[in-house]
Order: structure tokens, then sequence, then C-alpha cells
């Protein structure tokens, strides 16, 4: 038996049916305007149209796209129950929507990766308040941004360029903004565009931009989007991928993909003579300055699934915010402003569920590349690999 030929089609009009409800739910498309019907349905019309549409992926011939529809119209299938007013216990929605499990944080760890950075943090006084003191050396102003952004991405897109190669025409623009709940945000604009916005509620580090940049720009989610839009959409008339959306398991390879982006063009000893030389020139920092507070973000490194942990608080424990906020503050370090920014994230409810995909999916996607090399990110950025693909690998 063939899949109904409009199987794309029928996936893309239920997506932007649910973003009716759930505003949100389609983060960018770039196909045919006339499917983007946006006619208010009724949930439960549209939970009966997922599971039609789940059991006719069960049709599709290539076994690719036939796994990724299946994950994807599931995680739909979810959203549908949710918009109708269904309580689903919050671990069980992290794993219908994402196909992953929500890790929590050992807190003996989280302890003993506090105990080495008292050590390694150099002053008296609050560790957060160290912390700070040394990552305002080196912020970046606000009217630097772009002039620093120019650069490192020229050399991002070149590196990205000579080894997993990027389609012809390609391109996104970058913009400044404010009052968002995340620090950088890429927004899929089809015909392999994207716009990339950095948010600065919060001062952004010169030690972090690289990551930001490779993670939204090269070869992160702009290089993947536009990858899979040439291959899978335009070359193979897989339609369904120039749609993405919010709450779906494609979410957390592409996280997964984005927070390895940096890596998988720099070792780590070029990042840090990139930032504490040339970068910091540019900036009209102290490179010894940079250093050290690279030494600092390198020991927090310990302190991880902080995050979601902060979300299972919330969200799985009805936990209070303040209580929330305090471990935020303890263990992720944070200023005040910066653990309610962190709470105002998860709080969000198309994110309070996504921030697992970032420590998840960055775990899949490196024990991803530990097994197949450099080319197993190219795999990623042109394939439509799904997480439980990875966990099963």
């Amino acid at each position: 038996m063939t899949p109904s030929p409009d199987i794309a089609q029928r996936y893309i009009r239920l997506a932007h049916a649910i973003d009716v409800h759930s505003g949100g739910f389609v983060d960018g498309y770039g196909g045919p305007q006339e499917w983007a019907d946006r006619t208010r349905r009724e949930p439960a019309e549209l939970q009966t149209e997922a599971e039609a549409l789940l059991s006719d992926v069960q049709d599709v011939t290539d076994d690719a796209r036939r796994e990724f529809l299946r994950v994807q119209v599931s995680a739909m299938h979810t959203m549908t129950r949710i918009i109708g007013g269904e309580t689903i216990p919050y671990e069980e929605e992290v794993c219908s929507l994402y196909d992953i499990d929500p890790v929590r944080a050992d807190t003996a760890e989280l302890d003993a990766a506090l105990d080495a950075l008292e050590t390694a943090v150099p002053g008296s006084g609050p560790l957060p308040e160290r912390i700070e003191k040394l990552r305002q050396k080196v912020i970046v102003p606000k009217e630097d941004l772009l002039r620093l952004a120019g650069p490192i991405l020229a050399e991002l897109r070149q590196r990205t360029q000579e080894r997993f190669g990027l389609p012809d025409g390609e391109d996104f623009s970058i913009s400044l903004v404010s009052d968002r709940p995340w620090g950088g945000y890429n927004w899929p604009l089809g015909n392999l565009k994207s716009r990339i916005d950095i948010n600065t509620d919060l001062p952004v580090p010169l030690t972090g931009l690289p990551d930001l940049l490779a993670h939204e720009g090269y070869p992160g989610h702009h290089t993947e989007h536009a990858t899979k839009e040439a291959l899978l959409v335009r070359e193979k008339g897989w339609l369904e991928h120039g749609i993405q959306l919010m709450n779906a398991p494609e979410c957390a390879v592409s996280e997964g993909v984005a927070t390895n982006a940096l890596d998988a063009v720099m070792d780590e000893a070029e990042v840090q003579e990139w930032l504490c030389g040339e970068l910091a020139v540019l900036a009209g920092l102290d490179g010894g300055d940079v250093r050290a507070f690279l030494d600092v973000t390198g020991a927090q490194k310990g302190l991880k699934n902080v995050s979601g942990t902060a979300a299972l608080m919330l969200h799985g424990e009805n936990r209070p915010e303040a209580e929330v906020l305090d471990f935020l503050r303890r263990y992720a370090l944070a200023t005040p402003e910066r653990a309610r920014q962190t709470l105002r994230f998860i709080g969000q409810p198309q994110f309070r569920a996504y921030i697992f995909t970032y420590s998840v999916g960055s775990d899949l996607v490196r024990g991803w590349i530990k097994k197949h090399g450099p080319g197993g990110f190219g795999r990623l950025l042109r394939e439509p690999l799904t997480p439980g693909q990875l966990a099963a690998d």
C-alpha cells in the first residue's frame, strides 16, 4: 500500500490548526501558503485527525521519512490532547512531545561542583558575586555586538562550508531585541533564509558570543534548516521539512546539533586562542580577563541539568516559584536577574517541556558524534534522524 499523496499537506495543515490553539507551535514555515490554514477547529476534531494521520504514516515506504513522521505526528497527537484540556503528567509530557526522557541533576554532584568552584574562582565573598565580577570584565557593550558578530560569523561560515558544505543561496539577517525569555533565537523563514535575534535583556559576555552565533547560525540552527530544506524539501519532495514545529522531537535533535555546533568546527584550544587574542582585541577587552572567565565557565560544566531540574520542581512537583528561584541561584550560580530570566523561560507554555531538548539533546548528539566522528555531525544536518534513533544507535 502506498501513502496518500497529500501526507505532507495533511501534516502541515494539522500543525497550523494546532498553532491556532497553542501559539508558537509552528516555529517557521516556508511552504505553500494555502496549506497554512488557520481556520479554528475543535481540539477533539484535531485529535481524531492526528490519529488518522498517524495511522496513514505507517504506509510511507521510505524508512527514514516514515520514522520521522511517526514521532512528529505522535507529538502532534499529544498536543491535541493538551489543547483539549487533558492533564498529562509533566514527565510524560516531556517524553511524549520530544521522544526523550527528562533528566534530573544529582544534588551530590552539584554540591561537589560548587565546592570545586569555590577554590577555582578568585576572591572572597559569595560565589555568584565573584563570578559576576569576572563576567562584567568581559561584557560586550550592546552597541558593539553586531560589529563583533560580523568577523565571528565569517570565520564560522568558512569553516562550515569547508567541512559540511552549504546550499547556494542560504543567508540570514541578525538583529538585537529585548524583553524575550531566551538569549538568542533563529527564526526559519523558508527559501533557505532565516533571522537571528540576540536578546540584550542581560549583558552578553564575549566568551559566549562564538557559541551563541554557532548555535543559531553556522553550523547550528540556520545551517541545519537550510540544508534540510535544500536536500529534503527541494530534492526529495518531502514538504513536511518545510515547516518547523516547536513542541516535537525534531527539536531535541536540532538543539543537540546547535549545542555542539561550535565544537564541530573548532576545538577548545582554537576557541580559547581566538577569544583571548583576536576577538579580545576587537572587543577592546583584556585577554587575561577573558581567559580567567573562560576558566570559570569551564569549571561550571560540572553544574549539569540545573534548568531541567528547576522545571521538574516547578511543573512536576508544583514547588513554589520562590523555592525554584533559590535553587537556580544556588546551583546555576545565577544573579537574581538571571534566575528570574530562567524561571520566565521554563514558565512559558511552549518552553516548559522544551528545556530538556538542550541537555538531553546535547548528550544524544555528543554520543552520536563520538561514535560516528565529524561525518556524524554532517549526517544530522542532512538527514531526518529522531532522538530515539540516536539513543538506540
